[in-house]
């Protein structure tokens, strides 16, 4: 599933692709027995409250919800591969999104959301979501390789990615259905 139509003709394989919104899944419900998003979804959309119910809604009960995001702890640092990528330059609870626009006051063309990770336990609560996991994956020492903003040096003092496997909490469900 992917909102933007050009990304799905890139796509191969046996699996369908569907075009579609994470906040009103073209799906009906309780259909799935397990659901992931990669880095290009969650942190993507305005309204997590939503999307997390969608996401409930179409998983069986005990279905399996896991994503993966950019670590919230990037938010407090700059996005340098240095020394300067390790001193904090904002605050890890400053919730406003980053938007970027084509021309000044046009349309976002770019928009990211800030959550502390207590603000994804919390929304997955609401969902009725059981969390059974919450990964954040150390810089393997072989990786000598900068990337963007990470580099080996970033990469042993922060967590880039954050990775939350959940299930859909079959008590609260049976309330809802």
């Amino acid at each position: 599933l992917d909102i933007a139509v050009a990304q799905l003709r890139h796509a191969k394989g046996a699996v369908p692709v569907v075009a579609g919104s994470g906040v009103a899944l073209p799906f009906r419900a309780h259909v799935f027995d397990s659901a992931f998003a990669s880095y290009g979804a969650v942190q993507f959309v305005a309204d997590l409250d939503a999307l997390l119910a969608e996401v409930a809604r179409v998983l069986r009960p005990g279905g399996r919800w896991v994503f993966s995001a950019t670590h919230p702890i990037r938010w407090a640092f700059p996005d340098e591969p240095g020394p300067e990528g390790l001193s904090v330059s904002g605050s890890y609870f400053d919730r406003s999104p980053y938007v970027e626009v084509d021309e000044p006051g046009g349309p976002a063309v770019y928009a990211e959301f800030h959550r502390t990770t207590g603000d994804y336990v919390s929304a997955l609560r609401r969902a009725g979501f059981s969390i059974d996991t919450i990964v954040e994956p150390e810089w393997p020492d072989w990786n000598e390789q900068t990337w963007g903003g990470w580099s080996p040096l970033r990469g042993r003092h922060l967590p880039g990615t954050l990775i939350i496997g959940c299930r859909a909490d079959v008590r609260s469900r049976a309330v809802a259905d």
